[in-house]
C-alpha cells in the first residue's frame, strides 16, 4: 500500500514575493507566504496570508509585546514551522516555548533558497512537530 507522503505546513514571514524579511521575527512581515511543503521535495503556495499584526500598536520599545505575539500565531494556528530569516529576543523563545509551532531559521532572505533549505531539514523538523503537537495547545495562555 501506498504510504501517503508527509507533508509539512510552512510559513514564510515575506517583504515581498521573492524576499523573506530582515527582522527578528515574523510580526513585522507585510504578509505570511502558506506553503506546503513535503519530504520528496516538493512545495506549493497555498496561499499568501495579510499579515494582521503589522497593524499592532506595541506599547514597549517595539520587541516582543506578548500580545503582538499571539496575534501573529493566531493568524497561523493551523501552520506547523514557522520560518524566518532570523530571529531573536522573546518572541522566538514564545515560540519555542509556548506554542506547537517549530520555529525554523532560513539563514537566507532568498524564498526559493529557503523553501529548499525546509526541504533539506524536512526530517528533522517533521519529528519536531510531531513532537510539539503531542506536547501542547497550539498557544499557551
Amino acid at each position: 500500500m501506498l504510504m501517503e507522503k508527509r507533508c509539512l505546513k510552512v510559513a514564510f514571514g515575506m517583504e515581498d514575493d521573492e524576499h523573506l524579511i530582515d527582522a527578528h521575527y515574523g510580526g513585522d512581515s507585510e504578509f505570511f507566504a502558506i506553503y506546503e511543503i513535503c519530504e520528496d521535495g516538493d512545495y506549493k503556495l497555498l496561499e499568501k496570508r495579510h499579515n494582521k499584526a503589522k497593524d499592532f500598536e506595541e506599547d514597549d520599545d517595539g520587541h516582543g509585546d506578548p500580545r503582538k505575539f499571539k496575534a501573529v500565531v493566531g493568524q497561523l494556528l493551523d501552520v506547523d514551522v514557522l520560518a524566518a530569516f532570523r530571529m531573536g529576543g522573546p518572541n522566538f523563545l514564545r515560540i519555542r516555548d509556548k506554542t506547537n509551532k517549530v520555529a525554523f531559521f532560513t539563514r537566507t532572505r532568498d524564498l526559493k533558497l529557503a523553501l529548499q533549505r525546509v526541504v533539506e531539514n524536512f526530517d528533522d523538523l517533521w519529528e519536531q512537530v510531531q513532537k510539539k503537537k503531542a506536547e501542547k495547545p497550539p498557544i499557551e495562555e
